[in-house]
């Protein structure tokens, strides 16, 4: 029986890593799990690509609602 390796899934195996995209841009941790759930998206067992495509958004409607929320501070 083969163990799964915790810090490099095979979800993960693929040219480019999330975390590579994720460095590469500098994006914060909501963008980041955006990244990391779209890439991923129906390729970790057990969890449909439709599972990891609802985490990305709900992660991008945070980032959303952050932005949204700074833009308004800085207008008043």
């Amino acid at each position: 029986m083969q163990t799964e390796d915790k810090l490099n899934p095979q979800h993960y195996k693929n040219h480019v890593t999330p975390i590579d995209v994720i460095e590469m841009y500098e994006l914060n941790f909501s963008l980041g799990n955006v990244i990391k759930y779209v890439l991923r998206a129906g390729k970790k067992e057990g969890e449909t690509d439709l599972d990891d495509l609802k985490k990305a958004s709900w992660y991008l409607q945070r980032e959303i609602h952050f932005r949204q929320r700074e833009c308004f501070k800085d207008r008043n």
